[in-house]
């Protein structure tokens, strides 16, 4: 049913004359090939770059996205990633994604880490859990709908962590965030930008992170927090604990934060897709 209704709705896409088609997403790229409208330029939101579900098909998305006018990324790291796989430059604009502001409470206790966001195997919950235990002193609070089992990491983290599971509401979010002194993103390599990552530094929450996809731009652009390389427990584990035990240091990144809430906004982005949309049809 699902395939019958997008292929309709492609269709009926394919009879409208709009200025510019913009999709944020191909469902069924090996059928959106064909039935992508031709009557207006295109463009396209590279949200994962090539989405997980289809990205070892390169030659299949590099023959979908070079049907598009323009792509959007919301990273340096993604235009080049893009740009090496055989798209022109000239396509390529990097829209940096908005924050997901908020204004929480602050109430943490100085030692609270936090992962936030459904809970997958390429969120690297098992390596926030570790950097946890190594701190000592530290307390790890895991927000987010599980996508798998959460047992062995209940069982890993022992009394260290405090599990808030199921679909949690903003309220809920903002609580979380409310709490946390440093977030935690210890992400193998799978996305450009994370939603969760946005959201914490919406609420002035600073991040460590692994230098994965885009996830270091938006930290060290605004001073944010820290970026360590990929899967280096020891250097997330001494970026958090520098946080932890320099005031000072946590102010700035807090500060950092906070920026990024004040540049990285929604009416910054449209600006820039209107520039592009122009571009296009000028």
């Amino acid at each position: 049913m699902k395939v019958a209704e997008h292929v309709l709705g492609m269709g009926r896409l394919r009879r409208r004359r709009p200025d510019v088609f913009h999709f944020q997403w191909l469902a069924l790229p090996q059928l959106d090939r064909r039935l992508l409208p031709e009557k207006a330029p295109l463009v396209f939101t590279a949200h994962d770059l090539l989405p997980r579900r289809t990205a070892g098909k390169r030659d299949l998305w590099l023959e979908l996205l070079r049907r598009f006018d323009a792509v959007v990324v919301h990273s340096e790291r993604g235009r080049e990633t893009l740009a090496e796989l055989g798209i022109a430059a000239e396509r390529l604009h990097v829209v940096p994604h908005p924050v997901f502001r908020s204004d929480s409470p602050r109430v943490d206790d100085g030692h609270t880490l936090l992962s936030l966001g459904m809970i997958r195997p390429y969120k690297g919950l098992t390596d926030a859990i570790e950097v946890t235990k190594r701190l000592g002193g530290a307390r790890l609070l895991v927000a987010g709908d599980s996508m798998e089992p959460v047992e062995p990491y209940r069982e890993q983290a022992g009394d260290l962590a405090e599990f808030r599971l199921g679909w949690l509401d903003d309220a809920e979010i903002d609580r979380a965030l409310g709490e946390t002194t440093v977030a935690l993103f210890p992400y193998r390599p799978e996305l450009d930008q994370s939603g969760a990552l946005l959201r914490a530094l919406g609420a002035g929450v600073p991040a460590v992170v692994y230098d994965v996809g885009g996830l270091a731009e938006p930290v060290r652009r605004f001073g944010a927090g820290t970026a360590v390389p990929p899967g280096d427990i020891e250097a997330m584990t001494e970026a958090v604990r520098e946080l932890l035990d320099d005031p000072e240091a946590l102010a700035r990144a807090r500060e950092g934060a906070l920026a990024a809430r004040e540049a990285l906004s929604w009416d910054a982005a449209a600006a820039s897709h209107l520039e592009i949309y122009e571009s296009l049809i000028g």
